[in-house]
């Protein structure tokens, strides 16, 4: 197998990339345009021979010969995709749609790395695939929102007018190594923030609930929907849920104990509930997460510090390292 993944350069692309070369023989293109992906996270892979980086943005259309599709691109964290709305939604319309085409063309199967934000603020918990969601179409979240409700439209119509292939995996908050430490996601603000000896920020009361999902676990998850024959849309995400004022004082107690909470306005459409219904993740790809909160969060704070290390060290340039492998 030839595997495409965009968005290859970031988070869970190169832990998925980690897996698939891995796991055998099979080759990997990794698609990215380091908006938010880094070299860093793939530094490793570069004198793989089953290794290809090709820097492009999926808005742009490519030609490639694949069999497996991962599609992974879009900026994933509100920051991230509310700097530049009108690039996100373009991400999510014109880069979807290009690669679909380029699915349609290879006869390559294609999965959409989807989002638990299509359920918007959710009126029901826990989320099932059936609920169909309380999305605000115009407040500052639905370049991304709508954005991928869009994308899951033009899967479903590409398999329907041209019988492609198709997966949809609906991620659930998902955390672990190689999260960038100011992507704004919870986990990664309040552990920068604890090592940094900060007061943790919380909006609103803190008592917005999410669920977390370690990224191996979210990796295995993909892999078992890309194998299985189930094309309706999988919630791939960990159920165990609990408030964010608690995340916060578990970081906290780990690395800094007595730092204080900061309370700030909660943003506008912040979902206040957040939890996967994963019966049919369970049913069809015989799924579930393994790894419970406390074992992960100790494995996501130890790379931070091991990051936070490197930083320091002049000698460490993963970028440079990066550079020259390549070269």
């Amino acid at each position: 197998m030839r595997h495409l993944v965009t968005g290859g350069a970031g988070f869970i692309g190169s832990h998925l990339i980690d897996t698939l070369l891995r796991d055998g023989g099979d080759s990997v293109v990794c698609l990215d345009n380091l908006q938010t992906g880094h070299q860093r996270n793939i530094a490793h892979l570069i004198r793989d021979p089953r290794f290809q980086f090709i820097r492009h943005d999926v808005r742009d259309p490519i030609a490639i010969d694949v069999d497996r599709i991962w599609h992974l691109a879009c900026p994933a964290s509100p920051p991230q995709y509310q700097k530049n709305p009108i690039a996100t939604i373009k991400t999510n319309v014109l880069g979807t749609l290009n690669m679909l085409g380029l699915a349609r063309r290879c006869g390559a199967r294609f999965l959409l790395a989807s989002t638990s934000e299509i359920y918007g603020d959710p009126l029901v918990s826990p989320q099932s695939e059936t609920y169909l969601g309380n999305v605000s179409c115009t407040g500052p979240r639905a370049c991304y929102d709508e954005g991928k409700r869009i994308a899951e439209t033009l899967v479903y119509d590409y398999q329907r007018v041209h019988g492609v292939e198709v997966r949809v995996a609906r991620i659930f908050n998902t955390y672990g190594p190689r999260m960038a430490a100011d992507d704004g996601r919870v986990v990664t603000t309040f552990i920068r923030q604890a090592l940094a000896h900060q007061p943790l920020t919380i909006y609103g009361d803190g008592s917005q609930t999410r669920s977390f999902c370690f990224v191996d676990d979210l990796v295995a998850g993909l892999n078992a929907l890309m194998q299985s024959s189930c094309e309706l849309p999988v919630n791939l995400g960990n159920p165990t849920e609990l408030t964010v004022a608690e995340l916060a004082a578990l970081i906290r107690d780990r690395l800094s104990p007595g730092l204080e909470l900061e309370q700030r306005p909660l943003p506008l459409d912040d979902p206040r509930q957040r939890r996967p219904d994963i019966s049919r993740a369970f049913r069809e790809l015989g799924w579930r997460p393994q790894l419970d909160l406390a074992e992960g969060l100790e494995r996501t704070i130890a790379a931070f510090e091991v990051s936070a290390v490197d930083a320091t060290d002049a000698s460490f340039n993963p970028l440079a390292a990066t550079t020259a492998a390549q070269a």
